[in-house]
């Protein structure tokens, strides 16, 4: 197995500074004088490297070496050896570690019949992720069944830059006053690569620091998530180790009364607003009496069919160098898939509500229209836009939620998360006279009910809710009644509750473009020519046309990140350049959101257009395909092919 290079470096990098802190070289030294001194005969003038290797096997400097450095299969959102507690190469000493050992999970009963892969066979499987205090892991996939081979260890710093004196590890006081908890998701992925959520669990480690050994081992029920949540999902075999151990352990009792502090705290500030929110609700009903079938949201359930307050689902999101622009943001949102959460049987005539908290949906890579219309106003809100996540309707009545951004000039602009399509609100003026100008709408939204974001809430209280009709003056109270930014902030700013989900860092992208793209091409190359040959049809690929194919699809991908077209001309040019005097050029560009050649080629033939290309029959004719794959944060990626053929026109 090869390393890429960065990686190899910081392997070398690990075996290097444990090799300082062995103090090889001194050890070397000394074998070296004693094989000089002693075991070199008088006859011999030199000492081979031969001969000074057996010394040091026979001292067993070798073994001492190898035997201390171990390495455990720890995997984050860019993979990275982590060296196991009993190997310190990779800890710094003035920190405190958690090392969460998965010991292989029991009682996923509904693997029961699931058989025993073969060798090579491909099959669902499961993969665990792993968050805690601005860290993220996952596991290597394995087999689903009904006792998984989960078998991984995860080493988390627990006194991160800060969240405190960055200088001192964490005493026992300290890290019971941290009451993060490690958040675990597991998603299975089946053959066709398509991800489902199995669970989403939230573990307080902290019964750790009452055991004597600083060791300790727990079963994690793992329940199932929407209609299921109710329902086990199987359970996990865990081992938590403290490194290093505590000199003074806490009791049992005072860990106990610390988490029903916390829990007592969060239920009394979750039971104030719940009063609070029913009384705002009552005045805006009293307002006026078309309010009643407003669409206003003030609660949303989580997978684990937790209630929360909207405004918790969205917070302030830095990308860091992973997006660099808001519309690449856009971008990057509306790449991850769409899917609605599924009911059991076919009754309810609704949909099943699910807003998934944002490790799960990034996990998953997919989600319903409220997860991306929140990551999306997360993400705006950290490039440091004024933005809301606006809940209403689209045609035929269909409940919908989307993003809006207010600029500075009172411009309002909607953003669709599922497209990254950007709209520019004119209000219509319902007094003008009948013959006045009016802008048309190019939106596809009809009614708004409330807008809402980490901070704010607020209710449309206007005579209609037609979204054309709406004026966005939030200070303006006889339109929009807001709910107390206090009362908000006491359930849904960071750190308010112990109940909130931790915001996760958003990781880089997990594919490399060029290795990609250069073998989906030739998976699709493969694909074409298997399918001619099925037809009777030769197949002669034009490789320098493919290459001229690239600037399209680089142009197609920057006009859906940017809005703007550009690079169209050259692209004509070097067509027509390419394509000699009395042949026919035709093209098929399509965008897909995954690297699955056959199912990609599989779409492609069901378009005429992509078949009377593939199929192309005649006199001279050459074949090109190419593919470009973009890569985003998380497992996003934008996918673009172009299949293309030239051939003489005969009359």
């Amino acid at each position: 197995m090869s390393l890429p290079p960065e990686k190899a470096s910081e392997l070398k990098q690990i075996i290097h500074n444990h090799l300082i802190k062995m103090n090889i070289h001194a050890k070397i030294r000394d074998v070296l004088a004693e094989t000089v001194r002693e075991d070199l005969d008088p006859g011999h003038s030199s000492l081979s490297e031969e001969d000074f290797l057996r010394a040091l096997q026979r001292r067993g400097i070798v073994d001492d070496v190898m035997k201390d450095l171990h390495f455990s299969k720890v995997s984050s959102g860019k993979s990275s050896a982590v060296c196991c507690p009993q190997d310190h190469t990779n800890m710094d000493p003035a920190r405190r570690y958690l090392y969460l050992q998965v010991l292989g999970g029991k009682a996923f009963l509904e693997h029961l019949q699931e058989p025993e892969p073969l060798p090579g066979q491909v099959c669902s499987t499961f993969t665990l992720y792993l968050h805690f205090r601005n860290q993220r892991f996952h596991s290597k996939p394995v087999p689903c069944a009904c006792e998984p081979d989960l078998q991984e260890g995860f080493l988390l710093e627990i006194h991160r830059e800060g969240l405190g004196d960055g200088s001192k590890m964490a005493d026992a006081t300290t890290m019971l006053s941290i009451c993060d908890p490690v958040h675990l998701v597991l998603i299975k992925r089946d053959t066709s690569s398509e991800t489902t959520l199995v669970s989403s669990y939230f573990l307080d480690w902290r019964t750790v620091l009452s055991s004597p050994s600083g060791k300790t081992s727990i079963a994690v029920e793992l329940l199932g998530v929407g209609s299921e949540c109710k329902v086990t999902a199987g359970v996990l075999n865990m081992s938590l180790d403290l490194y290093p151990p505590l000199s003074e352990i806490l009791s049992p009792d005072i860990i106990t009364t610390q988490q029903s502090l916390e829990r007592q705290k969060t239920a009394e500030k979750e039971r104030l607003f719940l009063v609070y929110a029913k009384q705002w609700w009552r005045e805006f009903l009293e307002i006026r009496q078309a309010n009643q079938s407003k669409l206003v949201k003030i609660f949303a359930q989580d997978e684990n069919g937790v209630n929360r307050p909207v405004c918790s689902y969205v917070r302030v999101l830095r990308a860091g160098r992973l997006l660099e622009s808001p519309r690449q943001a856009a971008r990057f949102v509306s790449l991850l898939g769409l899917e609605k959460a599924p009911v059991v049987g076919g009754g309810g005539g609704g949909k099943q509500e699910q807003w998934c908290s944002l490790l799960a949906f990034l996990c998953r890579n997919k989600g319903d229209c409220e997860d991306h219309a929140t990551l999306l106003c997360s993400l705006l809100l950290g490039f440091g836009l004024d933005a809301y996540v606006c809940v209403g309707t689209k045609p035929k009545s269909l409940a919908h939620t989307w993003v809006m951004t207010r600029g500075t000039d009172s411009t309002i602009t909607f953003w669709e998360s599922l497209t990254a399509h950007r709209y520019l609100h004119q209000a219509i003026d319902p007094d003008a006279p009948p013959l006045a100008p009016q802008p048309r709408p190019s939106y596809p939204y009809r009614t708004i009910g409330c807008v809402f974001n980490h901070r704010s809430f607020l209710a449309n209280c206007q005579p209609s809710d037609a979204v054309e009709l709406c004026s966005f003056d939030f200070h303006n109270q006889s339109q929009w009644k807001a709910m107390s930014e206090e009362a908000v902030g006491s359930v849904c700013s960071p750190g308010s509750t112990t109940s909130l989900p931790p915001l996760p860092p958003l990781c880089g992208p997990s594919l490399e473009p060029s290795a990609a793209s250069n073998q989906l091409e030739l998976e699709l190359r493969y694909l074409v020519v298997e399918h001619r040959k099925d037809l009777g049809l030769a197949t002669v690929w034009d490789d320098h046309l493919s290459y001229v194919l690239s600037s399209a699809l680089a142009a197609y991908e920057l006009e859906r990140c940017t809005g703007t077209s550009c690079g169209n001309e050259e692209f004509q040019d070097a067509v027509r350049r390419a394509v000699p005097d009395g042949h026919t050029f035709k093209g098929f560009p399509i965008h897909f959101l995954h690297h699955n050649a056959r199912r990609a080629f599989a779409t492609c033939l069901r378009s005429p257009f992509c078949d009377e290309i593939v199929c192309c029959r005649g006199d001279h004719v050459r074949l090109a395909v190419r593919v470009r794959v973009f890569a985003y944060p998380e497992s996003a990626c934008a996918v673009w092919v172009m299949f293309a053929c030239k051939y003489r026109s005969v009359l």
